[in-house]
C-alpha cells in the first residue's frame, strides 16, 4: 500500500548524524558500529531504500535548526543567523538528492498529482517525493526570510519546537505567541503555508488558533489520553483541529506511546511498545471525529531516536506496511485504511493547493 509519512527529519540525519541515506539501513548501522556520540547509533530505521521497500513514496521532510538564547539550556545554535545557515545546508542536501534522482520536491497540486500517478503506474525505481517543512521557526531571522523559504519550496512550518522560542513556546515550556508570533502567523497565512501545530505548548496552541485562520495540520502528535504530557494533544485540542479540517499524524517515539518512559533507562521490550499503540492513537482520533478522515502517519522515525526508542515490531520504516493489516483486524474498512495511510494528507494538500 502507498504510504505518506508526514514527518521525517531526513536532512538532519544526513547533515548532523552524517548518514548517507542512499545506503541501506544495514549499511548505515554497520558504518556506525562502536560510535557512542548519539544514543541511536547503529540503531537507525530510515533510508531511502527502506522507504521504497515500504512503498513510502511521499513524505513531509524537514529543515530543523533550533536557535537558543544564552539562558536556554537546550542544545542549538547560538544565533538565528547560524540556525538559518544550517537550514540552508539541509536544503542543499535535498537539492543534491534531487540531482541524483533519489528525491523530488513537491510544491503544488500539479506536481503532487503527477508524482502520485508515477508511483501508481511505474514499475521502475522512482524518486521519493518530499514536501518541505520547517520544524520550529527560530531560524527565520525576519519575515523576509520566510518569504525566501517559500520561494525555495517551503510549504509547511511549525512555529515552535522544544522550549521557549522567538515566535511561540514549544514542548516543556509555558507561554504565548507574542507580537512576533502574531506577525509570523499573518505572514504564514498570506503566503498560503500550512501551519504545523505540533510542539506548541497549550497556551501557544490556543493563542495560535485564535489568531490564525489558514490551513493547519499536526504532522506528528499523539494523544494525551494515553500519555499525560504537554507534548501530546488533549481531546479539546484534537477537537479544535477536527473543527478546522486538520489531519493529525501519529508518531512512533516510544516515550510518546506509553506512560512512564524514562529516557536512557526504559526499553521498548520492557515497556511493551509496539505498533499497537499507533493503532490505539489512530482509533482514538477516529472515535472523536466519528470518521477516519482526520488522522494519518507522521512517524518522526530517526528524529533523534532509533530502535532503542521505537516499536519492537518495527525494524525499519518499511515495516509500516504492517499497519494496514492491524487496522483491518481492528475493524477498519479498506476505505478507512487508505484514508489513514495516505489519502487524508493527500486530500488535505489538494484542498489547500487547489
Amino acid at each position: 500500500m502507498f504510504i505518506l509519512d508526514a514527518h521525517l527529519d531526513l536532512s538532519m540525519n544526513a547533515m548532523e548524524w552524517n548518514r548517507d541515506l542512499t545506503w541501506s539501513v544495514p549499511e548505515i548501522r554497520k558504518s556506525e558500529k562502536g560510535m557512542t556520540d548519539k544514543p541511536d547509533r547503529e540503531k537507525n530505521t530510515v533510508s531511502l531504500e527502506a522507504m521504497r521497500k515500504g512503498n513510502i513514496g511521499l513524505c513531509v521532510a524537514t529543515q530543523i535548526a533550533r536557535y537558543v538564547k544564552r539562558e536556554n539550556p537546550l542544545p542549538g545554535w547560538n544565533s538565528p543567523q547560524q540556525a538559518w545557515a544550517q537550514t540552508q545546508a539541509q536544503l542543499a542536501w535535498y537539492r543534491t538528492m534531487e540531482d541524483l534522482g533519489e528525491m523530488v520536491q513537491i510544491r503544488n497540486l500539479e506536481q503532487l498529482n503527477s508524482h502520485i500517478n508515477l508511483w501508481e503506474t511505474s514499475k521502475e525505481k522512482k524518486p521519493i517525493g518530499y514536501i518541505l517543512s520547517l520544524e520550529g521557526a527560530d531560524s527565520i531571522i525576519s519575515l523576509g526570510h520566510l518569504e525566501k523559504s517559500y520561494e525555495q519550496g517551503l510549504r509547511a512550518i511549525g512555529p515552535a519546537h522544544y522550549g521557549p522560542g522567538t515566535y511561540a513556546h514549544g514542548t516543556d515550556s509555558i507561554g504565548g505567541i507574542g507580537t512576533k508570533g502574531k506577525a509570523l502567523l499573518k505572514e504564514i497565512e498570506r503566503l498560503g503555508l500550512i501551519l504545523d501545530a505540533t510542539h506548541l505548548c497549550d497556551i501557544s496552541f490556543w493563542e495560535t488558533m485564535k489568531h490564525y485562520d489558514g490551513p493547519v495540520w499536526a504532522s506528528h502528535n499523539n494523544c494525551r489520553t494515553f500519555v499525560n504530557h504537554n507534548r501530546q494533544f488533549a481531546d479539546e485540542q484534537i477537537q479544535e483541529l477536527l473543527n478546522r479540517k486538520a489531519v493529525i499524524g501519529i508518531a512512533l517515539d516510544a516515550w510518546m506511546m506509553v506512560p512512564n518512559w524514562v529516557r536512557g533507562e526504559s526499553t521498548p521490550e520492557g515497556m511493551g511498545v509496539s505498533l499497537q499503540q499507533m493503532i490505539d492513537n489512530i482509533d482514538h482520533i477516529c472515535q472523536l471525529a466519528g470518521n477516519s478522515n482526520h488522522v494519518g502517519i507522521g512517524t518522526d522515525l530517526d528524529g533523534g531516536f532509533g530502535k532503542e526508542q521505537c516499536p519492537t515490531d518495527l525494524d525499519t520504516i518499511a515495516d509500516l506496511q504492517k499497519v494496514p493489516q492491524m487496522l483491518e483486524n481492528k475493524g477498519y474498512t479498506k476505505e478507512d485504511i487508505d484514508n489513514i495511510m495516505h489519502k487524508n494528507f493527500i486530500q488535505f494538500l489538494r484542498n489547500t493547493w487547489k
